[in-house]
C-alpha cells in the first residue's frame, strides 16, 4: 500500500535509537525524507547508516537537546531548506525517571515537563508555519500506554503523558481547518531500552529478575509477548500518512492488549 508519503518532508524527534529510529525507519521505507534528532552524534551516524543500508533512502540528521529551544529552532529550519517541504512531525522523547511523588523535587518536575511536554509544544510550535504553508499535515504524539491506564512507580511520566493528549486533543479540533491532523500514539510494552529499564526499576523493587517480570507481564497480555519496535514503526508511520485522511484526535494504543482500559 502506498502511503502517499514519498518525498515528504519528515521530522522523527529522539530518534537515534528505540522507538523514534523504528519510526523514523518505517518513514524511510516509504520514500519520506527523514530528518533524525537526538543528542547523541555517533548513535545519530550508526541510525543514519542502519536506515540507509535497510532501506536506500538516507535520512539527515541534527545534533540537538530537545529541551533546547534554540536547537529545535535550527533543526526544523534545516529540515525545511534541506526537504522543501515538512509534511509530519513525530514528537517523540526518552521518559522521566521512574520514581513515585515523595522521590522527586520541584527541579525534578520541572524537568519532566520541559522534556515531555513542553518540547512536544515547541516543536509543533515551529512546524506550524510550513505545514499550513504546503496546505496540511500530520503530527503524531508518542506518549505510553499510561495514558490510558496509570503505570506504578511512574508518576513524572503518567502526569505529562496526559497533558500531551489533552494538547493533541485540543490541536486536532484547532488545526482541522488546515488539513492537519493530529493524533497520540502510545506504547506498551515494546522490546527497548526503556522497557528494560523498567523492567529492572521494577525487578529491583520486588526482589526478582528482569526475566521473571518480563514473563509475569506477558501473562497479562493476550497476544502473550512484548511488541516489536517495527510494529510500532508501522503503526506510527500510518498515522503520519498522507493516505489518513479522516483519524484525528485519537489516541491509539500499540500494546498486544495489555490496556483493558477504554
Amino acid at each position: 500500500m502506498d502511503l502517499g508519503l514519498k518525498d515528504k518532508g519528515a521530522i522523527v524527534m529522539a530518534s537515534s535509537a528505540g522507538l523514534g529510529k523504528a519510526i523514523a525507519l518505517e518513514f524511510a521505507r516509504e520514500g519520506a525524507k527523514v530528518m533524525l534528532f537526538s543528542p547523541f552524534e555517533d548513535e545519530l551516524k550508526q541510525a543514519q547508516a542502519d536506515i540507509k543500508e535497510a532501506t536506500g533512502n538516507e535520512p539527515a540528521f541534527f545534533v540537538g537537546d530537545i529541551t533546547n529551544y534554540d536547537h529545535i529552532k535550527a533543526m526544523v529550519k534545516e529540515a525545511y531548506d534541506k526537504f522543501g517541504n515538512i509534511f509530519a512531525l513525530v514528537n517523540n522523547t526518552a521518559g522521566p525517571p521512574a520514581g513515585t511523588f515523595d522521590n522527586f523535587d520541584d527541579a525534578a518536575w520541572q524537568k519532566a515537563y520541559e522534556l515531555t511536554l513542553l518540547s512536544y509544544i515547541r516543536t509543533i510550535r515551529e512546524v506550524l508555519p510550513y505545514m499550513r504553508q504546503g496546505g496540511g499535515g500530520r503530527i503524531l504524539c508518542s506518549t505510553s500506554s499510561s495514558v490510558k491506564q496509570v503505570l506504578e512507580n511512574l508518576i513524572l511520566s503518567n502526569t505529562f503523558r496526559m497533558g500531551v493528549v489533552g494538547l493533541a486533543k485540543t490541536l486536532s479540533q484547532e488545526l482541522g481547518k488546515d488539513n492537519i491532523l493530529v493524533n497520540v500514539i502510545g506504547p506498551g510494552r515494546i522490546g527497548t531500552a526503556r522497557i528494560e529499564y523498567l523492567d529492572k526499576v521494577r525487578a529491583d523493587k520486588a526482589g526478582i529478575t528482569p526475566e521473571q517480570v518480563r514473563q509475569n507481564t506477558e501473562k497479562i497480555i493476550p497476544l502473550g509477548r512484548y511488541g516489536y519496535p517495527e510494529e510500532y514503526g508501522k503503526t506510527a508511520v500510518f498515522l503520519c500518512a498522507a493516505t489518513n485522511t479522516y483519524v484525528t484526535g485519537q489516541t491509539v494504543l500499540v500494546d498486544g492488549g495489555m490496556v483493558k482500559a477504554f
